[in-house]
């Protein structure tokens, strides 16, 4: 009965010590949360209408003007960037986008020969991998990204991937950043720039339920488009050509970074979560683990003093 109690009690102890750890990391995660969740909401009103905006100009303009608007007659070799976290213990957050990033791959798979994997973040490349894509870039993540510059490298790879014609198509995949309670993953197609449905639907960080890239662009162009009977429309200065060359690639920079933070957002909000329910579970077996630990103290008393009880009776006799 001894070595019972005193397994309990190192099971306890091993159980309080692993709860002190979850708790730091449910209060680190929580700092990171917050701050991640500043820069996403900081930045969602101007990615989302920069976004509306070069879409309503991609409706409006010559795609001839420059390659990042032209469509492919036959897409043949498709290009996936997949946004997930350096680190676990933050639930299925990793494999949820990675589940969406292959069940997008596999909807297109019969009519495309290539689709390569451009990963950043250290958990989703080691989980497709697993799977057999191949990857064909792996780019460093922060745990929090606080500058645009920060994707340059990967706006630059596939700006440039893209107009030499090696990709057909580019999408990005992502965790949208919908509460501190719900995070979607989702695929959203970055090249070439048009207003073809997707699976990306509507404004980021909101659930849109039913929906798609055009209905949102409309939406975006009747608040800020129209006053009254009136419309307002786009001017280029200097020219066209000159405006998209200087706009687009920015833009496709700026939906990179806000993918980022939506994930980053997202993560944060994921593992401090995941820390607090293995808190609880902590508590919980602690409170399962005390209550055995006493009934067995308990029994090892009554034990002894039913034989002190017995010893004292044949002691009478």
């Amino acid at each position: 009965m001894a070595g019972g109690t005193r397994e309990l009690k190192r099971r306890i102890k091993s159980v309080a010590s692993t709860q002190k750890v979850t708790k730091a990391m449910e209060m680190v995660a929580a700092s990171k949360m917050r701050r991640a969740i500043n820069s996403v909401l900081a930045t969602r009103d101007y990615s989302n209408l920069a976004w509306a905006t070069i879409m309503n100009l991609a409706q409006r303009t010559d795609s001839a003007l420059h390659p990042l608007l032209a469509k492919k007659d036959k897409v043949e070799s498709v290009c996936l960037i997949l946004i997930s976290s350096n680190r676990g213990l933050c639930g299925g957050f990793n494999m949820q986008v990675v589940q969406k990033a292959i069940n997008s791959i596999k909807k297109h798979e019969e009519n495309v020969k290539v689709t390569d994997v451009i990963t950043m973040g250290t958990k989703g490349r080691d989980i497709i991998r697993g799977f057999k894509f191949n990857v064909a870039a792996d780019f460093k993540k922060q745990d929090l990204t606080l500058r645009v510059s920060d994707v340059y490298a990967v706006a630059h790879l596939i700006i440039k991937d893209f107009t030499s014609g090696k990709y057909d198509k580019v999408f990005v995949a992502f965790t949208d950043f919908v509460s501190t309670l719900k995070q979607e993953p989702r695929v959203k197609q970055l090249l070439p720039i048009d207003q073809e449905p997707d699976e990306y639907l509507g404004v980021v960080g909101k659930s849109a339920g039913v929906g798609t890239t055009k209905k949102f662009i409309q939406a975006k162009a009747e608040k800020y488009l129209k006053k009254g009977e009136y419309s307002y429309e786009y001017v280029f200065e200097p020219n066209a050509k000159t405006v998209l060359e200087e706009m687009l690639p920015r833009l496709i920079e700026t939906q990179i970074y806000q993918a980022v933070l939506e994930s980053e957002a997202s993560e944060h909000s994921a593992r401090m979560f995941s820390m607090r329910n293995a808190s609880e579970a902590a508590s919980d077996m602690i409170s399962d683990l005390s209550l055995s630990y006493n009934r067995a103290r308990q029994a090892g008393i009554t034990q002894e003093i039913a034989e002190i009880s017995s010893a004292a009776e044949s002691l009478k006799k």
